[in-house]
């Protein structure tokens, strides 16, 4: 039976690690219940995030702020899009047919130049604390958002882990799915003759069986992470006897939809996606990685990355579109910074928070524009359009109906606004 839950996090490991410092995992029952009520109705109305996520930092000033007059601005020329006034890479032409629907923020700076540091900066909007474990964007999106009847999980991270749910606790962790092109392990019923309702009774059995211990175990006080650790088993045995399981199977589309999205990690991933949109999960995080070019970085770009990106991001907004879901999809497209504009003797680009871009688009978001702009040399922002990982984020929350001045609590009990910014009013 699938379990959302760490590798090897068994219960005495889970509330070795845990219970003894539940004031950390997890916030209070009464908090938690508030913050239920306050984002009851959002849960109602099915929407959900797809954070399409760059490992390494990709350079940003070779997809979609591209600088042909300058010598920073590398081999690539711009391309005209479907969105008036756009220019984007040459070798993103599928991307280039959907940027009606979505905008790029070309002016956000950010902090960390640090692939680990930036990584938590980009998941959090907070600089990495050793005193706090901040919450992920997708974990707050999850908590508001995931329906309490959901057999799925709220949070399902694809092609690798993401950051964790600080604070919030690990109700809210992510579901990793290594490999979208089969199924999680151990997600079928145990193999028994008979129907599928006598297969479904069996877990249904099990599961009794199971929480006979679980509520003694409860019942002796042992704190919210054992409250936790029983919530998080309910989902995997609702999930196990429910037919919302045959959602990993991606070999049930078409053909034609397979070979659209294309058969690689990044396009399975994608579909994916879209099928968990389909099935009310709120959070869905796509990995690709290999973007940390630090040499060779043009071919790499032409041969390896590009067509994989440019196929994979276009289906599903094609998708999402085309079956009337991009209203209430929000799509985030980012990595840990962006890239240095001069080009190193090695023929790469080096780390650059600075100046960079994200893609956005999707809810109630305006698509087709560029917010900000950057020097001809790519070097600074111009203006004053500038746009921090706090702004960004707020965008984000108020695309999906969630109020970015909404304050959570930390394990002190401080209350903290799950953005430090405002959303970016042009595309708003």
């Amino acid at each position: 039976m699938v379990v959302f839950w760490q590798p090897s996090m068994d219960r005495r490991h889970f509330l070795k690690h845990l219970a003894g410092l539940s004031a950390f995992a997890l916030p209070g029952g009464a908090f938690l219940q508030t913050l239920r009520a306050a984002s009851g109705q959002l849960r109602k109305e099915h929407k959900s995030l797809i954070i399409l996520w760059m490992t390494g930092g990709p350079p940003t000033i070779d997809l979609w702020d591209l600088k042909p007059e300058s010598p920073n601005g590398g081999e690539f020329k711009p391309i005209k899009t479907s969105a008036d006034g756009i220019q984007i890479c040459e070798h993103l032409p599928l991307c280039a047919q959907q940027m009606k629907h979505l905008s790029i923020i070309r002016s956000l700076s950010t902090s960390e130049g640090d692939h680990q540091r930036g990584r938590v900066l980009m998941h959090t909007a907070r600089r990495p604390d050793p005193a706090v474990q901040f919450p992920s964007l997708g974990s707050v999106v999850s908590n508001q958002l995931t329906p309490e009847e959901l057999a799925l999980p709220g949070f399902i991270s694809v092609n690798g882990a993401t950051e964790g749910p600080g604070f919030l606790g690990m109700n809210y962790a992510a579901f990793t799915v290594q490999d979208p092109s089969r199924p999680p392990e151990n997600l079928k019923p145990p193999d028994i003759i008979g129907t599928d309702f006598l297969q479904s009774e069996r877990v249904r059995r099990r599961q009794r069986l199971f929480y006979e211990i679980e509520d003694h175990f409860i019942a002796q006080h042992r704190g919210d992470a054992a409250q936790a650790h029983s919530d998080v088993y309910k989902k995997a045995f609702n999930l196990v006897a429910s037919p919302l399981g045959k959602v990993f199977n991606i070999s049930s589309e078409k053909k034609v939809v397979l070979e659209n999205y294309g058969a690689n990690s990044f396009g399975r991933g994608c579909l994916l996606a879209r099928r968990l949109v389909e099935a009310g999960v709120p959070v869905i995080e796509v990995d690709l990685g290999g973007w940390d070019l630090h040499q060779r970085i043009f071919p790499t770009l032409k041969n390896e990355r590009l067509p994989v990106l440019d196929q994979g991001m276009s289906a599903l907004v094609r998708d999402l579109v085309d079956r009337g879901l991009w209203s209430s999809t929000v799509l985030l497209w980012m990595g840990e910074f962006g890239r240095t504009p001069r080009i190193n003797p090695n023929a790469g680009r080096d780390h650059w928070p600075r100046c960079w871009s994200v893609v956005i688009g999707g809810g109630t978001l305006k698509g087709g524009r560029a917010f900000g702009s950057t020097d001809t040399e790519g070097t600074d922002i111009k203006g004053d359009e500038r746009a921090g990982v706090g702004d960004l984020f707020a965008t984000v929350y108020h695309a999906l109906g969630i109020d970015p001045a909404l304050k959570i609590r930390d394990a002190q009990g401080r209350p903290l606004a799950i953005a430090e910014g405002k959303p970016i009013a042009a595309l708003a």
